[in-house]
């Protein structure tokens, strides 16, 4: 998507239709639709796209819930509300997660050893403040547009979209939850990230 990692482009005013756009465009350069896989705001992202895109199959992995991450919202500004007030005035949201402490609370379970919460906290990057608020609930997903069968996975410790939000998602597009235990935001990172793997796999191998 613009703006993350090495891909060119803005970032700040991004909305999540602009990533759509982007995931649609490498989507239309393979032989064949792929399967897609979003995380968290990805998850959100990949809805959307699945409202006016062929799939043959998609997966949420602790996805922003149809209905928006009021809810999460409001669970940052009560933990840490003078913090919460810096995106606000900067429009910039790296404050939240740029200490290995406020990034293991929000993403990773107490088990995941120093060194590796060091290696990916270095990776992490601002994110889109339109995006944002598209995820408050300026560009909430549609999912009765939605027709591909989805996998809806959760983390049983995750602090940021808690399995009651995932099983929200589920039933928004008439399928069931799997929420993994002992695992926190980042499913693929975190110290169980192979149960996320393998649930995905097998998934994935039983629509061919």
């Amino acid at each position: 998507m613009r703006g993350h990692g090495a891909s060119p482009g803005a970032l700040r005013f991004a909305s999540l239709a602009d990533y759509v756009d982007d995931v649609a465009s490498v989507a239309a350069s393979l032989p064949s639709p792929p399967i897609v896989i979003g995380h968290s705001m990805g998850g959100g992202v990949v809805q959307r796209y699945l409202e006016t895109h062929r799939a043959p199959g998609a997966v949420l992995l602790a996805s922003m819930p149809p209905h928006g991450v009021l809810q999460t919202t409001l669970s940052i500004a009560g933990r840490h509300p003078f913090l919460f007030a810096q995106p606000n005035l900067t429009l910039s949201l790296c404050c939240l997660v740029n200490t290995p402490a406020l990034a293991r609370e929000h993403f990773f379970s107490a088990s995941l050893p120093a060194d590796r919460l060091a290696a990916y906290g270095s990776l992490l990057q601002d994110e889109s403040y339109r995006a944002f608020l598209d995820m408050l609930g300026l560009g909430l997903p549609r999912p009765k547009l939605v027709k591909t069968p989805l996998l809806v996975l959760g983390a049983a410790d995750d602090t940021g979209i808690p399995p009651s939000a995932v099983e929200a998602t589920a039933h928004a597009y008439g399928t069931q939850a799997r929420i993994l235990p002992d695992l926190a935001h980042d499913m693929m990172l975190d110290t169980r990230w192979r149960d996320a793997a393998d649930a995905t796999a097998a998934w994935i191998a039983e629509l061919s």
